[in-house]
């Protein structure tokens, strides 16, 4: 059985006075095309809801599963944020730089302003807010569950929008990773304007098709 992501990491928090906790996590870094989205979500220790129990990893849930989760955390977190990140910005800053810059955006976004942060894998030393960065923390702490599943259907859905724009990639399907369908398409005829140039398959397909 799927060992399931807990509170106890927030309880420690808790414990110690920090009201609002925000969990934090990116999803998007790996892909050829598309805006890397980070997420923010406190959740609160009193909310009693049973779609809590069912949070966990988004990389673990179908995609009924992820909307139907995201739109209750959406609707009864104390408060969520979403930070964007376009490819552009991508080949700027690099997908580390970006992705730390829209998980602070998700947490500028917040309603409520957190005292500590429970982070997946990424450290934000220039937030001023007492952090704790976790290897795999979508499947430790819920909020980090939590905001894995936010910025995930957040993701898909404007990838589904560049599928209407694009539709040669099947970005409806592969959310702008490196399927052979999307390698394929990559090689004969080149990239569109939402790939990111700085990641080498797209370099080498636009060296290629001039």
């Amino acid at each position: 059985m799927t060992e399931m992501p807990t509170f106890a990491e927030e309880e420690l928090l808790w414990q110690k006075g920090f009201t609002y906790i925000a969990g934090i996590d990116e999803v998007g870094r790996g892909p050829l095309a598309g805006p890397v989205v980070a997420a923010a979500v406190i959740l609160t220790p009193q909310g009693n809801f049973p779609w809590l129990e069912q949070v966990q990893d988004s990389k673990k849930l179908s995609a009924g599963k992820r909307e139907f989760l995201a739109s209750h955390i959406r609707e009864e977190a104390l408060a969520f944020g979403i930070g964007v990140i376009s490819h552009g910005q991508i080949d700027s800053l690099g997908i580390v730089g970006a992705t730390r810059l829209a998980m602070r955006i998700a947490v500028e976004q917040l309603s409520i302003t957190p005292n500590a942060l429970l982070i997946d894998a990424v450290k934000l030393p220039e937030i001023p807010i007492h952090q704790k960065s976790m290897f795999k923390g979508d499947c430790i702490s819920r909020s980090i569950a939590a905001a894995s599943i936010v910025a995930k259907v957040h993701r898909d859905a404007l990838m589904k929008d560049y599928d209407v724009l694009y539709p040669e990639y099947g970005f409806g399907r592969n959310m702008g990773y490196g399927t052979k369908e999307h390698m394929d398409k990559l090689d004969e005829i080149g990239c569109c304007p939402i790939h990111r140039i700085s990641f080498a398959p797209v370099r080498k397909a636009m060296e290629k098709n001039g």
